[in-house]
């Protein structure tokens, strides 16, 4: 809950200005844009109209909007002072996310030249 000298380009949609009828309108408003954006990654997952290459970085720039709406409207995540360790609990959630990731890249793509052949598999088992 902001303090009431917050300025109001600090505050989160939904913070509590305008009373239950606001924060429902901030709810809805962010229902609408994720369902928007969940069929536009369906969309574009599932249609032909976007050169193939570009469908992954479409689908990045989509989920990481998909992630700004739930930050802003269901989160009520700011950058304001009392804000401070919700926006460092999730820098430190998006890099352990982004360890994983990269991680797991590597080890998957480590994997092939850690195998040995079939032929070499096949004499191990004899």
């Amino acid at each position: 809950m902001p303090e009431p000298g917050t300025p109001i380009g600090d505050t989160a949609p939904g913070d509590d200005r305008g009373g239950r009828r606001i924060l429902l309108l901030s709810y809805v408003i962010g229902l609408a844009l994720a369902a928007a954006l969940t069929t536009v990654s369906f969309w574009a997952a599932g249609t032909g109209e976007i050169y193939g290459p570009g469908v992954p970085i479409a689908l990045v720039v989509l989920a990481i909007a998909q992630m700004g709406v739930h930050v802003a409207f269901f989160l009520h995540i700011t950058s304001g002072a009392d804000n401070t360790n919700n926006i460092l609990a999730l820098a430190f959630g998006a890099l352990i996310v982004t360890l994983l990731m990269i991680g797991s890249l590597w080890i998957m793509s480590n994997l092939d030249h850690m195998m040995p052949s079939m032929s070499r598999l096949l004499q191990m088992q004899r």
